[in-house]
């Protein structure tokens, strides 16, 4: 067999797809391996190149290749799609992965440590608590309207919802359905209490990360924020600027341009979605921070509120935000004020 250069590897739960190419571009392996296989296949073959397509457990199999002397780059699936021929197949998919790989121009992904993908599984199972705790409180709302027993929108209301259920001397209620919703105050309870337990894990994370530390010093940025773009971030100098960045967490107007003029519409909303929501939360905090104190001490986001929305200000402070963020963390800087803030 003539040698591996170049490999597409095609990952699913069980059955992965091969495409092996030599120095020349010709096909020389192309072939299916269950996945108890995977490793030993590829101990067998020189240190190649490998494409992989950035998807769930890419990152596992990246850090195993690599561990081999293999050298691995992930690519987002949507820059590997223009690659693949015709009708798609795990064949096809792996060829196209192999092509993309090899090309100059192509933008790779980070492969991420234990670490922090571990930080990331703390941020997705609290996310995940926090929508559950939603869902549960919309149901009690919604099973105690059907009684005509409603109560104003906040944690206060919820507490008097829960505190009807537990009267039962209340009529209004009957006792199968207050079964029910106290069935579901009991989840609400469990729920805020594995979310304080996972923002405790999170802090924790944060105090014994030194990245971590020094990005909560910018105005906005929290632990969670913080600690989630250390996390997601494998390398910072993969962008090329703080405006890349922003545009991968999707904070940068979408454009529409030709023939020389440029049309700006709405963010993207491409990326990363978690991040831009905790962006986004972190920037509305200091407006909202800044109206209380009666200013923002920046004239620009001064000058921006009187002219355009909140909301509007905001998206654009979170990209500022952003920018600052990525210029700390890929220059190792710490965050300095600006000089209208410092005076």
């Amino acid at each position: 067999m003539q040698v591996v250069t170049a490999v597409g590897l095609d990952i699913a739960k069980s059955v992965f797809q091969v495409h092996g190419v030599d120095v020349e571009g010709k096909a020389v392996v192309q072939r299916k391996l269950k996945r108890r296989y995977v490793l030993a296949f590829f101990e067998k073959l020189p240190p190649c190149l490998v494409g992989i397509e950035a998807c769930a457990t890419s990152h596992y199999w990246g850090r195993e290749l690599q561990a081999l002397g293999h050298r691995v780059r992930l690519m987002p699936p949507a820059y590997v799609r223009p690659y693949v021929k015709r009708q798609k197949n795990d064949a096809t998919d792996a060829e196209a992965i192999c092509e993309a790989v090899t090309r100059p121009n192509m933008r790779f992904v980070e492969i991420k440590t234990v670490d922090q993908q571990s930080c990331l599984v703390l941020h997705r199972t609290r996310h995940l608590f926090i929508r559950q705790q939603t869902s549960v409180i919309n149901a009690i709302r919604a099973h105690l309207a059907e009684f005509g027993i409603v109560a104003p929108v906040g944690r206060t209301g919820v507490e008097q919802l829960l505190s009807v259920v537990a009267d039962a001397s209340d009529k209004r209620l009957p006792a199968v359905a207050r079964a029910c919703v106290a069935a579901l105050g009991a989840q609400l309870q469990m729920l805020k209490a594995q979310i304080l337990e996972f923002d405790r894990k999170i802090r924790a994370w944060h105090r014994s990360n030194e990245a971590s530390r020094r990005l909560d010093a910018i105005p906005g940025v929290g632990p969670a924020l913080a600690t989630a773009l250390v996390a997601s971030v494998a390398d910072p100098k993969a962008f090329r600027s703080g405006r890349d960045f922003s545009a991968w967490i999707g904070l940068v107007p979408k454009q529409s341009s030709s023939g020389g003029k440029e049309r700006l519409g709405n963010i993207s909303k491409r990326g990363d979605r978690y991040l831009r929501s905790l962006f986004t939360a972190g920037a509305l905090a200091v407006i909202r921070y800044a109206k209380i104190h009666g200013t923002t001490h920046r004239p620009w986001l001064t000058a921006l509120l009187a002219r355009r929305p909140t909301r509007v200000a905001a998206i654009a402070l979170a990209n500022k935000l952003a920018r600052m963020a990525w210029a700390m963390m890929a220059r190792g800087e710490r965050y300095r004020e600006p000089a209208a803030l410092a005076a």
